[in-house]
């Protein structure tokens, strides 16, 4: 299997042992080369945005792991901003809602949104992990 076929991967997370946990295994088991680490939508959002107006198409990620519940702007309100934008910088970019809500309402809003690839109940699995990068790097 050929390992970093995913070049970049973004999380935004506020819950520092679940971003160590995944940063550690990405990196144990290569999955991606870089990976940049959000506290909260609007930080990632602001990121998103200063790519777009500098038109720097590098450091687009491949794949976002998204939780929902954050402070400051949450899951829900980065993904209706983002979605706005996404089609901008010319590129997939594979959306993965990662969190512990097992709601159904949440599970079924996420599933209804269309820029929304899968909705993964945390603690996410070694497993699962590795099948989201495999499938992107397919």
């Amino acid at each position: 299997m050929t390992k970093n076929k995913v070049e970049l991967a973004c999380i935004i997370d506020d819950d520092d042992m679940y971003v160590n946990l995944i940063k550690k295994i990405i990196e144990a088991k290569q999955l991606c080369k870089n990976l940049l680490v959000f506290e909260n939508g609007k930080d990632a959002l602001y990121h998103f945005e200063a790519l777009l107006k500098n038109l720097n198409r590098d450091n687009i990620p491949e794949i976002i792991f998204l939780d929902i519940n954050m402070p400051i702007m949450d899951g829900w309100e980065f993904l209706n901003k983002f979605t706005q934008i996404k089609n901008k910088f010319g590129k997939v970019i594979t959306l993965y809602i990662v969190s512990s809500s097992i709601n159904p309402v949440d599970i079924e809003k996420a599933k209804n949104i269309n820029s929304v690839k899968d909705y993964i109940i945390k603690p996410i699995t070694i497993e699962e992990l590795e099948a989201v990068f495999l499938k992107e790097s397919a």
